[in-house]
């Protein structure tokens, strides 16, 4: 699809077990094609899953801006760590790899995943509009973390591996550690309220969003919070992270 209108781009969401993308509007947020969920390769190498983003590049016939999130700390570019894709991708330049494999596109710009999804919910989800200190955190396999200024992001915070009673906070308080444990909402609450109040503590936010999987169940389990800060759950759920990278694409063809 060749496009005229710079408001859209090709978003790309890139996790352990699958790698989804759409075309994206980025002036209300909303996926112009169905989004397409390609399982991620096993290894995940950068060359395999280089591959599926040139798939779905071509599927869509796209040429325009692309974004992707990626799980790992993403420094200009390059990753500086892995978490669940192959140990390879340390100190692999993220951009470059997947703009080499898109056909035809004019550039893949790739962030943190919990830093997209928190673009997409300041922008048009659960933090719309809020002013000051805004923090989303993932609760899944490990807590991802996204840290927002007026909207602004400050990104990769990483603030699932504070420290918490002498352990990762992630192997705390994750939604893997409640499944993994077949801890009861309320027993898993509990851990979850500690790793907040202590992250409230260092920050002092206005605002909590709490996304992954779990935050669908957020009446089961976010009137068991006892924070001083209000918290929401987010709006966006499976869409945030393909949202939140064609916005940051949209951004960066910009400049």
């Amino acid at each position: 699809m060749d496009v005229a209108d710079t408001s859209r781009a090709f978003g790309i969401d890139i996790g352990g077990s699958g790698i989804k993308g759409a075309i994206v509007d980025t002036t209300d947020g909303t996926l112009v094609t169905k989004r397409v969920r390609i399982p991620t390769p096993r290894p995940s190498t950068p060359k395999a899953v280089a591959e599926v983003v040139a798939t779905l590049l071509r599927g869509a016939d796209w040429h325009g801006p692309v974004g992707a999130t990626f799980p790992a700390v993403i420094q200009h570019g390059v990753a500086r760590s892995a978490a669940n894709v192959d140990k390879s991708w340390i100190n692999t330049d993220v951009d470059a790899v997947f703009t080499e494999a898109a056909p035809s596109a004019t550039d893949v710009y790739v962030l943190n995943d919990a830093d997209a999804a928190g673009l997409a919910e300041a922008r048009f989800g659960a933090a719309k509009d809020v002013r000051g200190v805004v923090i989303m955190l993932t609760f899944g396999t490990g807590i991802g973390s996204a840290l927002l200024m007026n909207g602004v992001l400050v990104p990769n915070t990483e603030l699932g591996h504070l420290e918490l009673d002498g352990h990762d906070a992630e192997k705390r308080a994750a939604a893997s550690v409640r499944e993994e444990n077949k801890m009861s909402y309320k027993e898993w609450a509990k851990r979850v309220d500690r790793y907040m109040n202590h992250v409230q503590r260092l920050f002092t936010p206005d605002l909590f969003v709490v996304g992954g999987g779990v935050s669908k169940d957020a009446a089961k389990w976010l009137p068991l919070l006892n924070l001083d800060t209000p918290v929401k759950p987010a709006q966006l759920l499976n869409e945030a992270g393909i949202v939140g990278a064609a916005m940051a694409a949209i951004e960066r063809h910009g400049e």
